[in-house]
């Protein structure tokens, strides 16, 4: 336990190589923010409570993608998964009880919590694709395969005025300190952040909801940071009413041409009202149609209700991120806040179709919850994932090469996605050839994700392919560790190895 503790101090003294491209907020706001060293203490304090709960967290199951033979089905389709939740959730487990609940490994969220060297979108695309491939690292009779997307960024300077719903949690099951005191110092975070343009209300919810602040300019930094630090938590949880009367709020102040949102902070444990994944999802599908979008921070452990949040951020057109330290925090809602409030294409889907002369068979690394029907592809009414400013999101696939292999065409990777106010998509097909993606030696995009991608499948007990710590080593030492993010990966791996 103290090898873990010492890894909490540790990834601490981070702070100036993690926020030193963060945005500058009003400095009399920031100067007031509690210590991040203070922090670190809470984050202790609430490791005791986390072991004695083992085993309230609610995940569901991932029943790890098989392989697919190309001749009976040459097209893989999926939506994009921009949520991160699962890296941050397993990390926190990593330095507090040592021990990695499996179903909390979801593979692209662990490898879509990092950015990658992708090219910025040309011709008017709101994203560009990248494809790489190289021999598998756990399999080395196959080819590792991967796409890769990268959002367009938008200048934070520039920016649309934000028309913003705090849906704060105070339920009794909020009431630790890594709980609702960590969701007051996050939002105090992004509300240095804001400006005179943008309006932000703060409804809350415990046995009932409750309208804290209405239609406030950002600019009134004191009166929101005030308003956010009176809440305390008790009571029981009722999701459902709190989560319309957002929506009621959001609409009221509906800014045209700006971006109108939810922000939900909870550890989703809900217990009064709706509560299932199938009556949340219902109403959720319902409210996005308002134009409102969802985005949905978890917080706590011991009872975090990690599906729940995942549903809801799904069907709400918004993101799922997992806040386990003010790192965490300044991390969602300083540094990347683009691609955490900003959408820049929707219901974005992906299908690739395999030459069957070249791709004897394949698998899709992750993503297995996000599956879509081959017939969806084309189907704008069905919902699929979205992309905010500056977000990359990579997929892998374990590729089978015929083998007598003819010819170069190995597959085409076709995307769709609408604009954040249409509900029309647009269509755009890439072919991708063997020699065009394949390199003499592993690129260094693909090594990393890789290396991710091992390391959820060794805590995830997933199938024993040839993965090792020893291997994840390796291909990291193939790319760039070059920033923060990277650098504490790879000392979690060196912890576990």
């Amino acid at each position: 336990m103290k090898k873990y503790r010492a890894m909490a101090l540790l990834l601490a003294g981070m702070t100036t190589v993690l926020t030193g491209c963060s945005s500058k907020a009003d400095e009399s706001f920031t100067n007031s923010l509690p210590s991040m060293q203070q922090g670190v203490e809470s984050y202790e304090d609430a490791e005791d409570s986390a072991i004695a709960e083992e085993g309230q967290e609610a995940y569901d199951h991932v029943i790890e993608n098989a392989f697919q033979n190309t001749a009976e089905q040459p097209l893989s389709t999926f939506s994009v998964d921009v949520d991160t939740a699962s890296y941050s959730n397993v990390r926190r487990m990593i330095q507090t009880t040592g021990k990695v609940e499996p179903d909390a490994v979801r593979i692209e969220e662990m490898i879509n919590y990092f950015s990658y060297d992708y090219p910025e979108p040309q011709d008017g695309a709101p994203l560009s694709v990248t494809t790489e491939m190289y021999d598998c690292p756990w399999n080395p009779e196959n080819q590792l395969f991967l796409v890769g997307l990268q959002a367009e960024k938008i200048k934070m300077t520039d920016r649309k005025p934000m028309n913003l719903v705090f849906l704060i949690d105070v339920s009794g099951s909020m009431y630790s300190a890594d709980k609702l005191p960590l969701v007051q110092e996050a939002l105090s975070m992004l509300t240095g952040e804001l400006n005179e343009n943008d309006r932000i209300s703060i409804v809350t919810y415990a046995g009932a909801e409750k309208v804290v602040l209405e239609g406030v300019p950002g600019s009134e930094k004191a009166a929101i940071s005030d308003a956010v630090y009176s809440l305390s938590a008790g009571g029981s949880t009722a999701g459902e009413k709190g989560i319309v009367r957002a929506y009621e709020i959001a609409k009221q102040y509906f800014i045209e041409g700006g971006n109108n949102r939810v922000l939900l902070t909870t550890d989703g444990d809900l217990n009064v009202g709706l509560s299932s994944q199938e009556e949340l999802k219902a109403l959720i599908e319902e409210k996005r149609e308002t134009g409102v979008f969802l985005s949905v921070l978890g917080f706590g452990t011991g009872n975090l209700k990690d599906n729940n949040l995942e549903a809801l951020a799904d069907n709400g057109n918004g993101s799922y991120a997992y806040i386990d330290s003010e790192l965490e925090a300044r991390k969602v809602l300083v540094e990347e806040m683009g691609g955490t409030l900003y959408t820049v294409a929707k219901d974005v889907k992906l299908q690739v179709a395999f030459d069957p002369d070249t791709v004897a068979s394949y698998r899709l690394v992750g993503y297995e919850n996000r599956l879509l029907a081959n017939e969806d592809f084309a189907n704008d009414a069905v919902d699929a994932g979205e992309i905010g400013s500056g977000h990359s999101v990579t997929a892998l696939y374990e590729l089978v090469l015929q083998d007598d292999v003819q010819t170069d065409d190995l597959l085409t990777v076709s995307m769709r996605y609408k604009a954040p106010d249409s509900d029309t998509s647009e269509l755009r097909e890439y072919p991708v050839t063997i020699s065009g993606c394949r390199g003499e030696t592993i690129g260094k995009n693909l090594a990393f994700a890789a290396a991710v991608a091992e390391f959820g499948m060794l805590l995830g007990d997933r199938e024993p392919y040839q993965a090792s710590y020893a291997q994840i080593q390796e291909l990291l030492a193939q790319t760039d560790m070059q920033d923060g993010y990277r650098q504490e990966f790879r000392e979690l791996t060196e912890v576990l190895h």
